[in-house]
């Protein structure tokens, strides 16, 4: 699923695109597998392999005492060609178009934890986290928040009511961010030629993930000509700079780099790319990864299932690393309304590359990935008015904390009356999106704000502090739905000092500056 745009949840006009509890403790070349080697039994399995079936990109998980060598030798052997290997945690994407890949790797227990595919048949559909489509900045919009902005806001400031949601607009009196910190932008591509963008982008952070293995040539990571806007406007979101054009970032004095990770003509994000994503902010220092979309084709992965089950693993291994290394990821909590800490939920959106078959799922046993990753910060939308953004999944114990990602009936007093969030566009344009994929980097742009100030402070640490300068927000009595009518808010639970619909509250620019 390509979840993209406004949150991580299915779009309405626009289909949405994007865990184990514990890490591992993986040190995959400490012992030799004890699989023999090099053999004519090994050449003749390697020929008797069935090649018949789909082309289709599998992960494959080690055991701790297993060696890459023994695990690409296997994998040769059922009829699999390696893409890349992470010796870092025990990852190996390969190809395959043996039927029996997956089930002939996994038999071997000397060598692997978890074996699966990471798609189930081509692709065919277009899947993101916003909610809706984007909405053009018109001229005539533009003229009017120039002549609304006040002295020292950028030109189009004045339609910025979610800047001034978290007080960000007061924090840019104190400090706009650090050139030292940097957050990737693990998405559909961002446009570093964008005006507002350019001062603030990171190109040496930069790199195109799809298909697993990292391409660092110049250009790579922007969007593909037919590609989405999404990770464009996410970034403008983050740290769009104070250069008297323009949209201002939450953080505009941090650096933002992109990490496209979404597959050409589909926007689809496979768990190859994923992990890729997650090993390159790892080792290119990358602060904090911003991450709206949920992985596809499953919106829910589920551990019971021989595929899901190594996808959550790789997907698990890889963030965990990142966050070893210093990296905060978070993730949008999604667009379809869902609670997220029920009992069950009705999926009927996957597999989102073939034809979806409707399931009923347990989401403490199927995870919403990355956003139920350990160790992942989980964002909620809000809209101008305060109130849980009618399309943002929630879910109490599962939010995190809430940012604004926009909400068409939540009308704010700006000279453009636009309850969506504006942000910069491929091409040098402005537009609005909303969905939690928006809230998401609100989030993202204070943790920047955070390590700014606390260049020391580890990702538990950074998220620690996300929670406690949050602003405390009650449950709603009412809330709109859908349609624009104003519903009894029914859904709202507290406890523990949060709420399902906002976690442990409002993020605050203000406080993380101070």
């Amino acid at each position: 699923m390509a979840h993209l745009g406004s949150g991580r949840r299915r779009a309405l006009a626009v289909p949405v695109g994007l865990a184990l509890t514990a890490s591992l403790a993986f040190l995959p070349s400490v012992a030799a597998s004890a699989a023999p080697l090099g053999n004519t039994a090994d050449t003749a399995a390697a020929s008797k392999a069935e090649t018949t079936g789909p082309k289709l990109s599998y992960v494959a998980n080690l055991n701790s005492y297993a060696t890459v060598k023994a695990a690409k030798k296997a994998i040769e052997r059922a009829g699999g060609t390696v893409v890349t290997s992470y010796e870092q945690i025990g990852v190996i994407v390969a190809h395959s178009q043996n039927p029996d890949f997956a089930k002939t790797l996994r038999a071997n227990r000397g060598l692997f934890v978890s074996v699966g595919a990471t798609r189930t048949a081509p692709l065919q559909t277009v899947q993101t986290t916003e909610e809706g489509s984007t909405q053009q900045l018109s001229a005539a919009d533009a003229a009017k928040a120039a002549a609304a902005a006040q002295e020292g806001q950028e030109p189009l400031e004045s339609n910025q009511w979610d800047l001034r949601a978290i007080k960000a607009d007061q924090a840019h009196k104190i400090n706009d961010g650090s050139r030292n910190v940097t957050v990737g932008v693990i998405d559909t591509g961002v446009d570093d030629t964008h005006p507002d963008l350019a001062p603030n982008f990171s190109k040496e952070q930069s790199a195109n993930c799809v298909g697993g293995v990292a391409d660092t040539t110049d250009g790579a990571w922007r969007p593909y000509p037919d590609g989405s806007d999404h990770g464009t406007h996410v970034a403008g979101t983050i740290a769009a700079a104070r250069n008297n054009v323009g949209v201002s970032g939450v953080a505009p004095g941090v650096k933002v780099a992109g990490i496209k990770v979404s597959e050409p003509g589909t926007s689809l994000f496979f768990t190859e790319a994923v992990v890729c994503g997650f090993m390159f902010a790892a080792e290119k220092g990358i602060e904090v990864t911003n991450n709206s979309y949920y992985v596809d084709p499953w919106y829910f992965n589920c551990k019971t299932d021989d595929d899901q089950k190594a996808l959550v693993e790789a997907l698990t291994r890889a963030s965990k690393y990142a966050e070893r290394k210093g990296v905060l990821n978070v993730a949008a909590a999604g667009n379809e309304n869902w609670d997220l800490s029920a009992d069950s939920i009705v999926d009927d959106t996957s597999p989102d590359d073939a034809t979806p078959v409707p399931r009923t799922i347990d989401p403490k046993v199927c995870l919403d990935l990355p956003t139920q990753l350990p160790g992942v910060v989980t964002v909620s939308a809000t809209g101008d008015k305060g109130f849980r953004s009618y399309y943002s999944s929630y879910g109490l114990g599962v939010v995190d904390v809430a940012a604004p990602g926009g909400d068409k009936w939540q009308v704010p007093a700006t000279p453009d009356a636009n309850g969506r969030v504006l942000s910069t566009l491929p091409g040098g344009g402005y537009g609005y999106k909303q969905g939690t994929s928006m809230a998401t980097p609100h989030v993202a742009g204070v943790a920047a704000l955070l390590k700014s100030a606390h260049p020391s402070a580890t990702p538990s640490q950074l998220q620690a502090m996300l929670k406690a300068q949050a602003t405390k927000t009650d449950c709603p009595t009412q809330i709109y739905d859908a349609t624009g009518a104003l519903i009894n808010a029914t859904t709202c639970q507290s406890k523990w000092g949060q709420t399902g619909y906002y976690g442990y509250g409002v993020v605050d620019a203000l406080k993380a500056v101070k």
